[in-house]
């Protein structure tokens, strides 16, 4: 008699609902505990990491000679992510992928940052050939290596000027021009910036003719600058195809797609298909990678 009065008064399945929600409101406990103790160690991390990478893009581009505002780069820093969060999320409809996009987004400064330092250094490269013929002529002249280096300073365009510039105040302020010019090779790192600077210290060390040697120098690296313009030249159809050719899936898929919208449903719908697609967009890479290393040639 007594067991049916509880069971009536407290029926099983309500009782075990009531566990349920008890054991998932336990559950939300926990999670919203240890957030509220991770959360501000994560916003810290992240505080350091933003503030690291706003100090490394700073010295970035000022050995580039760019100034920049630093309020501006943590604005930078910190607007990026935002937007490309929201342009996420409208674009994906998916919280997850919002927050990847946002996550994703720091690495756009550094790839900016990254191409003007290669666009620096190719200018450099195209001026080392005039800039060695001016240091040349400034020593046969009669003036002496750091006077040249004014001149040069003087007379070239940016960035040489800049690098040069710098080399000296280098040396003005201590730095034996030894380290000065292994500072330079760091910062522009090619492999005829490595003759000239051998060639400077070893004539210095020698007392051999730097005249001479950086007019023939000079010479060398026009030369092969021509044949480095010829070989794009002559690769220009081989380079062209792999654009060519790597691009041509897409607009066949758009124009497929164009006509008929279930085309494609049969290899999305099925196992197989799905498998024959993920091999085929893995063999078109593998495409794209061979014909840019045989359209390329190193000398």
């Amino acid at each position: 008699m007594a067991g049916n009065i509880v069971n009536r008064t407290f029926p099983r399945g309500k009782s075990q609902s009531m566990q349920i929600l008890a054991i998932f409101g336990l559950i939300a406990a926990s999670i919203i505990l240890i957030g509220s103790q991770l959360l501000p160690i994560f916003l810290q991390r992240a505080s350091k990491l933003h503030a690291q990478k706003v100090v490394e893009t700073e010295k970035q581009l000022d050995k580039m000679f760019i100034e920049i505002n630093r309020q501006k780069l943590l604005l930078w820093y910190a607007v990026t992510p935002l937007i490309m969060g929201i342009i996420g999320f409208l674009l994906l409809r998916s919280l997850g992928l919002a927050l990847l996009a946002g996550a994703v987004s720091f690495i756009f400064p550094s790839l900016i940052i990254g191409n003007l330092k290669a666009k620096r250094r190719m200018r450099f490269q195209s001026q080392l050939s005039d800039g060695i013929m001016v240091l040349s002529s400034s020593l046969k002249g009669g003036l002496s290596l750091m006077q040249a280096m004014e001149v040069v300073v003087e007379e070239m365009p940016v960035p040489f000027s800049q690098e040069f510039g710098l080399v000296l105040r280098e040396n003005k302020i201590g730095v034996p021009l030894e380290q000065s010019l292994k500072h330079l090779h760091e910062r522009m790192h090619f492999e005829e910036l490595d003759l000239v600077i051998n060639s400077i210290l070893v004539s210095k060390e020698t007392g051999g003719d730097l005249t001479k040697v950086l007019a023939r120098l000079s010479v060398t690296l026009r030369d092969n600058r021509k044949l480095k313009e010829n070989i794009k030249t002559l690769t220009l159809q081989g380079r062209l195809q792999g654009i060519i050719m790597s691009i041509l899936p897409f607009f066949f898929v758009v124009w497929v797609v164009s006509f008929n919208r279930n085309h494609f449903d049969i290899m999305l719908n099925s196992e197989s298909g799905r498998i024959l697609l993920i091999i085929a967009a893995c063999l078109q890479l593998v495409g794209i990678f061979l014909i840019h290393k045989f359209s390329k040639i190193d000398i």
